[in-house]
């Protein structure tokens, strides 16, 4: 890691006891088991920005910013992250409290116009920090857990049908996961359903979920809707490019299937916007759209209020941010879908202990204090990306 905002020796020993003394970064390039495929990129390493905090009393916290194969997703790259922590969002709150939560999140987002997966690696990282520093665990600046463990998907994301057969039925025997969620967008759409078809037919009794990744226009969902519902999919997820609120309302209120909301809205204003013009009726909670575990936690607030259920998306995180996402989905009222944090199943190497845990179609949420994890520095540095 290295250390590119530091406060000097005398200033740190200055501080009260828990002030902010380093914020250091790392880029971090994981293989993944298999290659994971979008509609519109396909990748096989993960990479990931991993973020340190040291605060003046000793403690460390963990954080981590997610991407998928570069700026295609969303508009931030790894090395961007890296840069805007580094130069812009580290010196804007060194030398503050650790256990001023808003007020260090008003910071960041001064220093750093959206830049969400960078100031969610670097909240998670403060929030770890202040919890080791108090013994507590991150669930109790949330509102506390009301949950130990939730149903966990898992992503069928190779295109190959017969593959994707083969690795849910490892996934069901290791009694790990039995609902899953099939990627379309990479095949013609005629193609994509004849795979989702295949895959129903070999998994009975399983929930499949589908993600076309905004791959398809109006008339193809109109097209393929109706298969999509006969072969029994539960939720489709993000069909239609955002933007096209009109377009996706029309098709959500001719759809037996819910639509859930995942690109289309970062924003708690983007979220009540979809939610108006009824696009979707399930929204996709991530860090890397609201910046932050608080402002996470404050989007599922909204779009709850507006009628819409929760679940659990992910960018493909390792085990460092499953366990901030852990912490915010332990913590709400309600999360009707569950989530899909398998990231730390697909990743090669695990950066933690395996505080992670995967049991009878459930994750666990990591106890202790903090974000509950502890890191594997030899792993660590084994993935970090060399200068």
């Amino acid at each position: 890691m290295n250390t590119p905002q530091t406060l000097d020796r005398t200033d740190a020993q200055a501080l009260p006891a828990r002030r902010i003394v380093a914020i250091e970064t790392a880029i971090v390039d994981v293989p993944t088991w298999r290659r994971h495929r979008l509609s519109n990129t396909e990748i096989s390493v993960q990479s990931c920005v991993i973020v340190r905090a040291v605060l003046s009393c000793g403690a460390e916290g963990w954080g981590e910013a997610a991407t998928l194969g570069g700026p295609r997703w969303a508009e931030e790259s790894v090395e961007a992250i890296k840069a805007n922590i580094d130069t812009y969002i580290a010196p804007a709150i060194l030398g503050a409290d650790a256990l001023s939560f808003e007020a260090n999140a008003l910071k960041m987002a001064k220093a750093a116009t959206r830049n969400a997966s960078a100031r969610g690696a670097v909240e998670a990282a403060l929030l770890d920090a202040a919890g080791h520093s108090l013994g507590l665990p991150v669930t109790a600046f949330l509102g506390g857990r009301v949950r130990e463990h939730m149903e966990v998907l898992w992503a069928l994301a190779s295109g190959d049908a017969e593959q994707e057969i083969e690795e849910a039925r490892r996934k069901l025997e290791a009694r790990e996961h039995r609902r899953f969620k099939i990627k379309l967008g990479f095949h013609p759409p005629a193609e994509d359903v004849a795979r989702v078809a295949r895959i129903a037919e070999a998994l009975p009794g399983c929930e499949i979920v589908c993600d076309v990744n905004q791959a398809w226009t109006e008339a193809t969902a109109i097209r393929f809707l109706p298969r999509l519902a006969e072969i029994g999919v539960v939720l489709i997820e993000q069909p239609l490019k955002p933007g096209h609120q009109a377009a996706t309302a029309r098709m959500a209120a001719r759809s037996p299937i819910p639509f859930m909301v995942d690109e289309a809205a970062f924003t708690g204003p983007e979220i009540a916007a979809n939610a108006a013009a009824a696009t979707g009726s399930v929204y996709s909670l991530k860090l890397v759209k609201s910046g932050g575990l608080l402002e996470m936690k404050r989007a599922a607030a909204i779009a709850a209020a507006m009628g819409m259920e929760l679940y659990g998306g992910c960018l493909l995180e390792g085990a460092i941010g499953t366990a901030a996402h852990l912490a915010v989905f332990a913590s709400l009222p309600a999360l009707e879908w569950g989530c899909e944090h398998f990231g730390p199943r697909i990743a090669k190497r695990d950066l933690t202990h395996g505080e992670i845990v995967f049991r009878d179609f459930q994750i666990h949420c990591p106890t202790g204090p903090g974000l509950g994890i502890s890191i594997d520095h030899d792993a660590l540095r084994d993935v970090t990306r060399k200068a």
